[in-house]
């Protein structure tokens, strides 16, 4: 299989933070991950007077669709391309999927966050992860869509540049990093970036 990233895109990876790769996946498999997803919502998927709430949180999914869908030569290939051949696994799990749906009111978790990355002292509390500048136990993140998002859904929004301040703020803070809620606590300092939306 020929590249699937031109050095374009990765040069954008590199000053941007992020790259978008579309069409890593069938609509079949994203079709059969959404059935398992509407199975598992406290509504109905025919009946949008149900959809009471703004965001509903789902996780974590080891199902065949899910899986599949995150381990295709596709991804494979840009894996290689901008971590190293040999240099990461295999994803077996999916998750955590924020469902949003169509509300006045305003969902609880649309603030800046930075994914933490390894264990603090108490593994089950995830408010306690911690991230480094090192990136200790995480390669890339992916952000992985089974349906169309549009600007005006709710799609993440991703500040472009902004892992350059991160990792600035991370770089005085040793092996040890901060936990995720100590970052997110510092995040509203960091320099203004262009918003680039995650969407179809």
């Amino acid at each position: 299989m020929s590249d699937i990233l031109s050095k374009k895109d990765i040069e954008h990876f590199i000053h941007n933070g992020f790259v978008r790769l579309d069409h890593s996946f069938t609509r079949e498999i994203a079709d059969a991950a959404l059935e398992i997803l509407w199975k598992d919502l406290p509504c109905d998927r025919a009946n949008p007077s149900t959809w009471i709430e703004p965001v509903i949180r789902l996780g974590m999914y080891t199902n065949e669709p899910f899986v599949n869908s995150v381990n295709t030569p596709k991804l494979y290939n840009a894996f290689d391309q901008l971590i190293g051949k040999d240099k990461w696994i295999p994803c077996r799990s999916v998750g955590t999927f924020p469902v949003r749906f169509p509300s006045v009111r305003q969902p609880n978790d649309t603030g800046k966050h930075v994914d933490a990355s390894f264990p603090g002292n108490d593994p089950n509390n995830y408010f306690e992860w911690r991230v480094n500048v090192k990136s200790k136990g995480r390669a890339l993140l992916m952000l992985v869509l089974y349906s169309d998002v549009s600007e005006h859904d709710a799609p993440t929004v991703i500040y472009e540049g902004s892992h350059i301040d991160v990792a600035k703020l991370l770089s005085k803070e040793g092996d040890a990093g901060l936990s995720f809620m100590e970052l997110a606590n510092k995040l509203h300092d960091l320099p203004e970036r262009k918003r680039s939306v995650c969407n179809r």
